[in-house]
């Protein structure tokens, strides 16, 4: 049987390498997002991609889109939650409005989706596995990133506990950990060559990440290969959590 993922956020860079990953190895598409007309421009003539506009912040329609994916008879295996947000800014100049969106959009958002995928997972009795995003800030403090190393936090925490509570169901849930993508989401910290540089030289392996590497480590989290990991926090960040490397 063919299998079918579930993309949350499929208008991200990391999403779309993700989907042509997920198209190209023959499996099945559900690209939600909060805009249809950018999803058809995106996927619209893709063999296998079937599109959902979603809010991924409203959980009645995250439970909505699920409900039609149960109406096309669709059986969902894998899910990926590739919505966020970046916030670089001390708590003491975080508004909010401010800590209320990145909350909502990266915290709430993962835990309305996994509720929604681990629902429809244990409806059909069918296993699946699914991939949240975090940051490498979570596991060591970065100057002016509180509000959203603390949501990205949560998720880790989310994932974790969930894992642990559906293992017996034989439904894996796991995390990857980027530093600085490339991406537009990161367009800010990157506009210029001077910032790049400056971006590049704060990971022990320099450089930053490349949406498709981010993409490659879900896809591997999603599949058969990872049948025996759950639980799990990936870190894609070139050493930045876990290295020091020497200073020269």
């Amino acid at each position: 049987m063919t299998k079918c993922i579930f993309v949350m956020g499929a208008n991200s860079a990391i999403a779309q390498e993700l989907i042509q990953l997920c198209v190209d190895s023959g499996q099945e598409v559900i690209a939600a997002g909060r805009d249809a007309s950018v999803l058809e421009a995106l996927y619209g003539h893709t063999p296998g991609v079937h599109i959902l506009e979603t809010q991924a912040c409203d959980s009645g329609s995250v439970n909505a889109a699920f409900e039609t994916v149960n109406s096309l008879g669709k059986q969902v295996d894998g899910y990926a939650h590739c919505v966020g947000s970046i916030l670089v800014a001390p708590l003491t100049k975080t508004t909010d409005a401010q800590i209320d969106s990145v909350m909502q959009v990266n915290l709430f958002s993962a835990m309305y989706g996994l509720r929604a995928f681990l629902k429809h997972a244990k409806t059909n009795a069918q296993g699946g596995s699914a991939v949240l995003v975090s940051t490498c800030a979570t596991g060591i403090g970065v100057p002016n990133h509180e509000a959203i190393a603390a949501a990205k936090a949560g998720i880790e925490g989310l994932a974790k506990s969930a894992a642990a509570t559906h293992a017996a169901d034989n439904i894996r849930i796991n995390v990857v950990a980027p530093g600085l993508t490339d991406s537009p989401i990161a367009s800010a910290f990157l506009k210029s060559d001077m910032m790049r540089a400056a971006s590049a030289k704060q990971y022990p392996l320099q450089g930053v990440n490349q949406p498709g590497e981010v993409a490659q480590a879900m896809y591997w989290l999603l599949g058969a290969g990872a049948s025996r990991m759950t639980g799990a926090v990936l870190n894609v960040d070139g050493g930045f959590r876990n290295i020091r490397p020497l200073v020269k």
